[in-house]
């Protein structure tokens, strides 16, 4: 009686071999690539998504060396430690703590995901999540070079930005639910030591959130090239309307928060608010970070956060510049 050969599991390429055909791809196609890109719109296009990864990948790297360091150094009991026990006044305590971490919101999403996994109340986390990458040292002192005839500009931006990392907390706090958060599993990412475990949740997130970030790149890049840019010039002279089109420009563009400020500096057709607006809602609110939040916590939690920390980024910039701008 013959033995029947075992039978093959399909095969599955990893990331090297997908690597290594895209470099084999760009090698032969070269020609073609090259001649595919001569057309202007598709450069422009090219160009906004190189920026982008260019600029974001920096803090990427952050976020995740920061994320496998929380997971593989930092006892759980810490967190809770250095937080108050109420959640309520853990809020706005998570929202100062991000100006200690000169990042973008590349870096604070897996951050944030590595705080929750460790034990830290979700409504805290989140507000660190949008508070880092808007009053960090840098992002304040790039704002300030910005615009160095408008020294008001640093502290308005700190002041709105503040206020919505801890309202938005806060709302969650009251009105958000487990089931809306998914949180990135831990527990096969444990090493045989710490620096396995460094190595391994570091990698994990570095694979997963970088993935997210090319989909959002792409899709920022796209939308740069089909928008026109001369609808600014007819908008910029109505306010409510110049402050929602530079909300609604700054989620577009998707630039890194310590970049931004010169991008806003240089619309000079645009009022001081509308330009607040840009800076508030641009590192809480724009398509790359929509992608990391989706892809870290699930779609149920990105279509709730996001846009309701829009509205609330909105209405802060509105009354914040109206006191300091009058």
């Amino acid at each position: 009686m013959t033995q029947s050969a075992p039978e093959r599991s399909g095969y599955r390429p990893g990331s090297l071999e997908v690597l290594a055909a895209g470099l084999l791809l760009l090698v032969v196609g070269q020609r073609w690539i090259v001649g595919f890109f001569d057309d202007p719109a598709l450069q422009t296009g090219a160009t906004i998504f190189v920026s982008i990864i260019v600029q974001a990948l920096p803090f990427l790297v952050l976020g995740v060396v920061l994320s496998g360091a929380i997971a593989a150094f930092v006892p759980a009991s810490f967190w809770r430690r250095a937080l108050p026990k109420n959640p309520a006044l853990a809020v706005p305590v998570a929202s100062c703590a991000g100006v200690v971490l000169p990042g973008c919101e590349c870096a604070s999403v897996p951050v944030t995901n590595g705080l929750i996994a460790r034990g830290v109340t979700p409504a805290a986390a989140l507000a660190f999540l949008l508070s880092a990458p808007a009053i960090n040292p840098v992002v304040l002192a790039s704002t300030f070079v910005a615009f160095p005839g408008e020294p008001m500009m640093v502290v308005a931006r700190f002041v709105a930005s503040l206020a919505t990392a801890m309202i938005m907390g806060w709302l969650w706090l009251r009105f958000g639910k487990a089931d809306w958060l998914r949180i990135g599993p831990r527990g096969h990412l444990v090493g045989s030591n710490s620096w396995h475990t460094f190595r391994l949740t570091a990698t994990h997130d570095f694979l997963h959130a970088g993935g997210f970030l090319v989909i959002g790149g792409l899709t920022a890049a796209a939308l740069n090239v089909v928008v026109p840019q001369t609808w600014m010039d007819s908008v910029a002279a109505q306010p409510l309307l110049a402050i929602l089109a530079m909300a609604l420009l700054a989620v577009v563009l998707s630039i890194c928060s310590e970049a931004d400020a010169f991008v806003a500096a240089s619309l000079s057709e645009f009022s001081l608010t509308s330009k607040l607006a840009f800076l508030v809602v641009g590192p809480m609110v724009d398509i790359k970070l929509v992608s990391l939040q989706a892809g870290t916590f699930g779609r149920r939690f990105a279509v709730r956060f996001a846009p309701a920390t829009f509205v609330l980024a909105v209405l802060t910039s509105i009354l914040v510049g109206w006191w300091l701008f009058r």
